[in-house]
């Protein structure tokens, strides 16, 4: 089965040879995406702001990828301060909680520098609940 690539403009893109999502049939696998906005550069500040505008870049590739926020099936959430967890999870349940997607968060340095959050999903064209 052929695969597409939908990228995002991110330096680490380039920097590290990545697409920012990679579709498989129905399957989209999103790369982990911190809370930058790719055409400045800039952090948003905070972690519910860069929670926030990292789920916009990724809604972004799903939609490139035809898909959308409801789609996904699978959340991974990696921050470096576990005092931005309950944050991170607001803003998470705000914008794709409707879908009660899995979820793992892990609390681990990150390797941009300032970045309070970095997630990963994995989305299935086509899944989402119609209600």
């Amino acid at each position: 089965m052929p695969r597409t690539h939908v990228f995002s403009g991110s330096i680490y893109e380039e920097m590290a040879g990545y697409a920012r999502a990679v579709i498989v049939g129905d399957a989209i696998y999103v790369s982990g995406t911190v809370g930058v906005d790719f055409a400045t550069g800039e952090l948003a500040d905070g972690a519910e702001a860069q929670t926030d505008r990292a789920l916009d870049t990724i809604e972004a590739a799903l939609v490139e990828g035809g898909s959308s926020l409801g789609d996904i099936v699978r959340v991974r959430v990696y921050a470096p301060d576990a005092g931005d967890v309950a944050a991170i999870s607001g803003r998470l349940k705000a914008r794709v909680g409707f879908t009660s997607p899995a979820n793992t968060t892990i609390c681990a340095p990150l390797a941009v520098p300032g970045a309070h959050v970095e997630l990963e999903v994995e989305a299935i064209r086509g899944s989402a609940n119609p209600t």
